[in-house]
């Protein structure tokens, strides 16, 4: 429950503006981080950086609740 809020925000804290103007969704389930994103390009850019990313939102949540991050 907690967990899934968390996660959400600490990816439009993280992320900025300019990826959350492109996010139409965050969810989370079993240790994987789904993220759907309306820029094809940004995908791209993004997926190049996964386990930065993933590094990250653990930092900001302060536990390794993210294993995987699925963008699509």
């Amino acid at each position: 429950g907690m967990d899934k809020v968390e996660v959400k925000e600490a990816w439009v804290k993280l992320m900025g503006n300019g990826v959350n103007n492109y996010t139409t969704a965050v969810e989370f389930r079993s240790s994987t981080l789904f993220v759907s994103l309306s820029s094809s390009v940004l995908r791209e850019e993004l997926s190049m950086g996964k386990s930065k990313i993933i590094t990250m939102l653990n930092e900001e949540l302060g536990k390794d609740l993210i294993r995987k991050l699925v963008l699509r």
